[in-house]
């Protein structure tokens, strides 16, 4: 080895190389309640116990349903809706939306399903901390009480939430994986020598410079080594190591199991297409008139609704919520509702010729396939 090459006085074979950042398979102990984590850092899905009943859909379940009239508009607030909107697309003229003559304004009925499955789903990982002399809640004070078992605040129904519990009577200390308890790793940069070789002069300690319209070249020492031939390390300010990044020099790791509690409102939609004109997804950014609201822990499939597509849709989405998340998670209360969105095809001609559009939702939203005119540019 280059004499250049070494230096006794920084380099420290007691310092060890770095270790993986999390803790390699085996590195803990399985808890009772929480078996199969080993160290990863993604987190284990944790199964709800069967649920205490098994509730069954009632026979011969009619849904009453009340007498819904189709909302109309009349042709002031078409017009002011359109006006509004044409007034927002800088291309558009103003000019046809108050000339024009309205044909005629058809209200469309529209009904929207809506399906909310509230759910509590728990996760747990094995996570770690410096450890500085802080308590320790380990094995010592009793038995680890099972995922399901630890109590959580539950947030306002249908509201998402993530919560992080630190898991009773986990928590152990160990010594630091990533640096065997040493406090400090050595530096991969400079492989714990404090220096590196010159980049300018590629550990020579000089360069060849040639004479003006001379053919012959003499050595000069390197300028950015000082003609050592190495550089200091700038990654460990020379040290040959750096302070362990896992336990930051506490040598020591605090282990613990983190539960995690995820609330999430699990909704699906549906609205039947039956208007080629219209782009159903315009209705997502609206509101409608909820007219019909069913409320449990489980709903049931709606029966004896006119539309009959809702009815057969209600059966679809109950169960295909029961099937992706009565497994994996707790579910909490379900919500089922049918709104009435607005939905009125207005037709109208401008200078001799026929135009139409659509006013939806209790906003008064346009769409409009087709304008007259646009403002020209000059």
């Amino acid at each position: 080895m280059d004499e250049k090459d070494e230096d006794p006085d920084v380099f420290d074979p007691n310092i060890p190389e770095e270790g993986p950042s999390a803790p390699p398979p085996g590195w803990l102990e399985d808890i009772h309640g929480y078996q199969g984590h080993k160290g990863g850092e993604d987190d284990n899905p944790l199964y709800p116990p069967p649920p205490a009943y098994n509730p069954q859909p009632e026979l011969n379940r009619n849904t009453l349903v009340p007498n819904v009239r189709v909302p109309t508009v009349s042709e002031d607030v078409a017009r002011d809706a359109l006006i509004k909107f044409v007034e927002s697309k800088w291309r558009y003229s103003s000019k046809p939306a108050r000339n024009l003559t309205f044909k005629e304004l058809k209200p469309i009925t529209v009904y929207r399903y809506r399906l909310e499955t509230y759910t509590e789903t728990r996760t747990s990982a094995w996570q770690f901390e410096s450890y500085n002399g802080q308590p320790v809640d380990g094995p010592q004070y009793g038995m680890s009480p099972p995922p399901w078992d630890i109590p959580v605040s539950m947030p306002p129904r249908y509201t998402d939430m993530v919560e992080k519990i630190r898991v009773p009577h986990s928590s152990f200390v160990k010594l630091c994986h990533k640096c065997n308890g040493c406090g400090r790793t050595r530096c991969i940069q400079c492989h714990g020598r404090g220096r590196k070789r010159c980049s300018d002069c590629y550990g020579k300690g000089y360069k060849r410079r040639h004479r003006t319209n001379q053919r012959t070249s003499r050595k000069t020492p390197c300028f950015s080594c000082s003609g050592k031939g190495h550089q200091r390390c700038i990654s460990c300010h020379g040290n040959g190591y750096k302070t362990c990044s896992v336990c930051h020099g506490s040598q020591n790791l605090l282990h613990f199991i983190q539960l995690t509690v995820t609330w999430k409102n699990n909704v699906a939609h549906f609205i039947p297409d039956r208007q080629p004109d219209f782009p159903d997804k315009k209705f997502e950014k609206v509101t409608g008139d909820p007219f019909f609201v069913d409320e449990s822990v489980l709903v049931y499939p709606i029966q004896g609704f006119p539309d009959r597509e809702i009815c057969d849709v209600t059966t679809k989405l109950i169960n295909e919520h029961l099937n992706r998340f009565s497994t994996t998670s707790r579910i909490l209360q379900q919500r089922q509702t049918i709104e009435l969105v607005p939905l009125t095809h207005a037709y109208y001609s401008y200078n001799g010729k026929d135009f139409s559009f659509f006013v939806y939702g209790v906003e008064n939203k346009v769409f409009t396939p087709k304008y007259p005119s646009a403002c020209s540019i000059l």
